[in-house]
């Protein structure tokens, strides 16, 4: 369910783009044995007719010349001392196997294209000759493209494996940090977990069920953090996600926590009966539904407001969940950033909560995350296929 990695894509480019060098060049080293030996036949027919004593030998040698002129892809264009265009060969617009009439416009315009190539060989019995490049002069000047095209892609591709190598160590680094991290809690949570048992056996006596039952959910919550901390940098653990199941418990645990006094938050829930259950890692989804939850909790401090938690099923039965909340919204310049790792507006944020739920949905699970525009506050749209 992972994409390929950037680099398997640049190794990919970089193969096309060598294999497709290697090729041309191949066709051009052919093309050049051809015409060498067409130039070697050329020069055996001039000193044949040297030799030959009949009248009509020069005149033979000349008509197999021009043939061979021809055959080689030169553009030709014989004009004769009157003006008048008398012949012409291997133009562009030529149709396979024939010519386009001399009277036709565009071979008088193709002379100045030839003229501008190689200056007209000029006779004052022919009249003007006016010649181009062959295929294969015309076809060398893609090879210096392609040696440029491949020079650039091998830069890119040293620079983006040395930039990938940094950012690999410095995702180990942090892995690293948040799995100890993780683990440094275990102890501490274990020994809360000691005293809220002994809480909950006071509690019934002195009246304090519902702010015991508070500690035992957080509790709870931070050893499923904990947990959280000890995936990073591994792989998902895949089974069947009852998203309702995601979301109901994601709206529970923010109900019982949000400002219900002074500017009032009201958490709501909507799963569709027909829902799915999904392949994924219901952890790390939990975590991806989590953070889209506490950031429109976060748009609404101070002003309060209402936060939509829904889930449906798409026509082409995709799952999608939706969180909403009708704050100030996102600034549409700021759009297109908020994913970005290190991005934040708030002060003393870190900056990774969105990026890190954009990839949990989209590389870890095959998904999307999306920011939509809705007329008012701001929706984050989670599709799961």
């Amino acid at each position: 369910m992972r994409r390929a990695k950037p680099e398997v894509w640049v190794a990919l480019l970089l193969l096309v783009v060598l294999g497709s060098y290697v090729w041309y060049t191949q066709r051009v080293v052919a093309s050049w044995r051809v015409d060498a030996a067409r130039s070697t036949e050329m020069y055996r027919r001039v000193f044949r007719a040297f030799g030959d004593t009949n009248p009509s030998a020069a005149t033979d040698a000349l008509l197999a010349l021009s043939k061979d002129i021809q055959a080689q892809g030169v553009p030709l264009i014989l004009v004769d001392p009157q003006g008048t265009i008398a012949g012409h060969a291997n133009l562009p617009f030529d149709p396979p196997g024939k010519l386009v009439p001399n009277d036709d416009p565009r071979v008088r315009d193709y002379i100045a294209v030839l003229a501008a190539q190689h200056e007209p060989i000029v006779d004052s019995m022919v009249g003007r000759i006016y010649f181009g490049d062959s295929k294969v002069v015309q076809g060398l000047r893609i090879v210096p493209l392609l040696q440029a095209l491949t020079a650039a892609i091998l830069v890119f591709a040293v620079l983006f494996i040395l930039r990938a190598r940094g950012d690999a160590t410095r995702e180990r680094i942090w892995a690293g940090m948040a799995r100890e991290s993780a683990h440094q809690l275990g102890t501490p949570l274990s020994s809360l977990a000691g005293w809220v048992e002994l809480l909950e056996e006071r509690a019934a006596e002195e009246g304090m069920e519902s702010p015991v039952r508070h500690m035992r959910a957080d509790l709870e919550r931070l050893d499923r953090v904990a947990h959280r901390f000890e995936r990073i940098g591994r792989e998902p653990r895949l089974g069947a996600v009852d998203i309702g199941a995601v979301i109901d418990e994601t709206a529970r645990y923010f109900r019982a926590r949000v400002p219900t006094l002074a500017n009032t938050i009201v958490v709501e829930s909507a799963v569709a009966p027909d829902l799915p259950s999904v392949r994924g890692d219901a952890v790390l989804l939990e975590w991806a539904v989590e953070v889209l939850v506490r950031n429109a909790v976060d748009a609404l401090a101070g002003r309060g407001g209402r936060i939509r938690l829904a889930a449906e099923r798409a026509r082409n039965g995709d799952v999608v969940i939706r969180v909403s909340d009708d704050g100030p919204g996102v600034p549409r310049e700021l759009r297109d950033r908020i994913f970005d790792p290190g991005f934040t507006t708030k002060t003393g944020g870190w900056g990774i909560g969105l990026s890190l739920a954009k990839r949990i949905v989209e590389e870890n699970h095959g998904g999307k995350l999306v920011l939509l525009s809705p007329p008012q506050g701001a929706t984050f749209e989670i599709i799961l296929h």
